[in-house]
């Protein structure tokens, strides 16, 4: 950090110094405090690094969504302040996550499909993706009160792709999901603007995918632990077809006696004092979850809507039971295929697997579902949010010791 002193008179030198000297430790406390609101990622380990292997099938490369090619995915964290909470101000934990289903995707449309298993939550766009049996745009993680803005956002990035959007060309229903991750951020402050949706969007990539405390999952609770972002990927064998099954999820859902971890009831054993997600006041959420699945599976959008619903298998796999108040929304894409933005002819050809050959990839959603919300578990950092609320990342240690146990 740089701080340069000009003063305008010498009877102003000492004022001046001395304000600027306060400034900057004003700056440099702040971001030590912006630090030390959310630990470092160091030591955190997938669940499968932790000996703990998910399902038969084998992941990809990345063991994640992007394993699916031309998948991208973006995330912009926000972190600033400590203390108590002063609402519209601070303190700041909270984000946006992007999911790309491929490059140039407004003219190259993907097969869509998604299901909702609770709906005490919002995903828009999904009315226009079932009428259509497809997506077209970005998909946006955020909380729950950030939807307007993140949705300008991505309707800001997409007007500037594609300039004719609503003049010569249609409008767009942008996909934005949401978690309340009002526990530890000061929602009301609808913090994520447009510039961190565009920036998310810009920077998104393909390959390693960062998890836990990140982007939309900066703020979130899971099964009374830390929780956030996470991802996995399952392929298939070639006699199967050689396809790949992606998803992300953010996770902010559950209470801690219901965590189930490789079969085992890891929440029940891990503790007994009462957690937060256990003593919640009546109107406050008790979380929700969103799921992300891609493939390169040549699926229309109603055998989409068909892995969606598996998901939900992957979901309750890890304990949940989708409470009153859980928001649980799965959507689902296939890259394999392209449906044309304005056909020249009034027909187009798409590959298309038969219902009789679903099984493998079935099992593989489950499966990748399941791990996706375990590694957001396992790779989430401990973070003290408003008010002094410290959420705990999942003790790693004590969790390999509790399986070993429980075997």
């Amino acid at each position: 950090m740089t701080c340069s002193l000009r003063p305008t008179a010498p009877f102003l030198v000492k004022g001046t110094v001395r304000l600027l000297i306060l400034s900057c430790l004003a700056s440099l406390i702040s971001s030590c405090v912006s630090i030390a609101a959310a630990e470092s990622d160091e030591g955190r380990q997938r669940i499968r690094d932790l000996g703990i292997t998910i399902g038969s099938y084998q992941p990809g490369p990345f063991n994640a969504i992007t394993d699916v090619a031309g998948v991208k995915v973006g995330h912009q964290t926000l972190i600033q302040g400590d203390g108590p909470l002063k609402p519209g101000q601070g303190p700041v934990r909270t984000g946006v996550t992007v999911v790309i289903p491929r490059d140039d995707v407004w003219h190259k449309k993907v097969p869509a499909g998604f299901f909702v298993l609770n709906g005490t939550g919002e995903m828009t766009g999904l009315s226009w993706v079932a009428e259509s049996g497809f997506l077209e745009y970005p998909i946006a993680l955020t909380n729950t009160l950030n939807i307007p803005r993140v949705a300008n956002g991505v309707m800001s990035w997409m007007i500037k792709q594609y300039p004719e959007i609503g003049i010569s060309d249609d409008t767009l229903t942008p996909v934005v999901a949401e978690c309340d991750d009002g526990r530890l951020n000061d929602i009301q402050g609808r913090h994520v603007s447009e510039q961190d949706v565009i920036a998310a969007l810009d920077s998104a990539s393909s390959g390693l995918v960062k998890e836990g405390t990140v982007g939309a999952g900066t703020g979130m609770i899971s099964y009374g632990f830390k929780g956030g972002i996470g991802t996995a990927s399952r392929k298939l064998s070639e006699k199967e077809g050689g396809y790949t099954i992606g998803v992300l999820v953010n996770a902010n859902h559950g209470r801690r006696p219901e965590l189930v971890i490789a079969g085992m009831p890891v929440g029940k054993r891990y503790e007994l004092s009462q957690q937060l997600s256990e003593a919640l006041a009546p109107g406050q959420s008790e979380g929700s979850i969103i799921v992300v699945i891609a493939t390169d599976a040549p699926l229309d959008g109603r055998q989409l809507t068909r892995l969606a619903k598996r998901a939900a298998l992957g979901l309750a796999r890890t304990g949940s039971t989708a409470r009153h108040s859980s928001g649980d929304f799965m959507l689902a894409f296939s890259t394999a295929n392209v449906i044309p933005h304005y056909p020249k002819e009034s027909t187009y050809q798409l590959t298309h697997l038969a219902d009789t050959h679903l099984n493998p990839l079935i099992t593989a959603t489950v499966e990748a579902t399941e791990e996706a919300i375990l590694n957001a578990l396992t790779m989430a950092t401990t973070v003290i949010g408003r008010d002094g609320h410290r959420i705990e990342a999942i003790d790693l240690n004590r969790l390999q010791t509790l399986l070993l146990g429980l075997r």
